[in-house]
């Protein structure tokens, strides 16, 4: 865990001081540190840079990086399938449709961020309604129910990208799906921050449970578990978390399904722990990708695409890992 924070600590480092705008990380220190050796100029341009771009470009990605980490972590843990990653029950599909209907709509950023969020609870709501009116293997019937869910919502997405305009809105769709982590200034990072941190502390200490649950249903039940509330509990919860890292960031695939593998390798299967280090693992991965994404290319590149870049290789990394979980 030690080595966790010290490569998140790496990541913001160089999330803060990598950049097209020169700055050196004595010119950092020496602003953070308040130094008079600072030029009051250079002070004023540092502190704009800091303030309204990176900064908030920092938590944000932290922020997404953890509440999908530590969601993708739960749907692992819950439907026992190594493939299992945030949008396994439509949550990602749902709020993708929200946000593109925001868009179409009008209206200011937040109204898209909202449409999201609502969105991308009503899709899971749907799969577990389904999966209840649908008598069977309960974690079976929730993916279909997913499925199905997902199914409907990316139809429908694709129905508003038909009618949204092409000069103007259906760029924007596009842009946000792509994923972003300019959309929240840093005054409201506050009222993210507090939610993603109260969801995943409570998984944390739901830990255990959760290495009960990834047993099986029988075994749970076998230790005097209450196996449906608390599969009902995490599922809650680690929608929640997905659905504010959409709602903050836009579509970013790939975090949910790749770094609770990575974690696994570096911290074993215990779920309370795994949680912790993979939403530390989340942050740092998301912030190489934002890192990447701005400082490759001239013009700045949607941190989705590095995202799912960088996801390639890491997933060849626990691929064996995985086809052991298949035999």
């Amino acid at each position: 865990m030690p080595l966790l924070l010290v490569l998140l600590a790496g990541m913001v480092l160089l999330e803060m001081s990598w950049g097209h705008y020169p700055l050196s990380w004595l010119q950092f220190w020496q602003w953070l540190r308040g130094s008079p050796l600072l030029s009051p100029d250079k002070a004023v341009q540092i502190h704009l840079l800091m303030v309204e771009i990176r900064l908030p470009r920092l938590s944000v990605a932290i922020l997404v990086g953890a509440a999908l980490a530590a969601s993708g972590t739960v749907f692992q843990a819950v439907f026992r399938n190594p493939l299992a990653a945030p949008d396994i029950l439509g949550v990602m599909a749902g709020s993708a449709f929200g946000g593109a209907l925001g868009i179409i709509l009008g209206g200011p950023w937040w109204t898209i961020q909202v449409a999201a969020f609502i969105f991308g609870l009503i899709a899971v709501a749907m799969a577990y309604l389904i999966a209840r009116h649908f008598p069977g293997q309960p974690t079976l019937m929730l993916v279909i129910g997913g499925i199905l869910a997902g199914a409907l919502f990316t139809a429908l997405l694709s129905l508003v990208k038909y009618a949204a305009d092409p000069y103007q809105q259906l760029p924007s769709i596009v842009f946000w799906l792509m994923g972003s982590l300019s959309n929240v200034p840093l005054r409201q990072i506050p009222y993210f921050a507090l939610p993603v941190f109260i969801g995943i502390s409570l998984l944390i200490l739901q830990g255990h449970r959760l290495d009960a649950l990834s047993l099986g249903d029988e075994e749970a039940h076998s230790l005097g578990l209450p196996v449906r509330q608390i599969r009902l509990l995490v599922i809650v919860l680690a929608t929640l978390l997905a659905a504010m890292a959409v709602m903050m960031a836009g579509m970013i695939g790939w975090i949910g399904l790749i770094i609770p593998h990575l974690g696994r390798l570096m911290l074993g299967p215990g779920n309370r722990r795994l949680l912790l280090g993979s939403s530390i693992l989340g942050a740092a991965y998301l912030l190489l990708a934002d890192a990447l994404a701005r400082n490759l290319f001239s013009v700045d590149v949607p941190v989705g695409v590095f995202a799912e870049l960088l996801g390639v290789p890491a997933f060849l990394l626990v691929l064996r890992q995985i086809r052991k979980a298949w035999v």
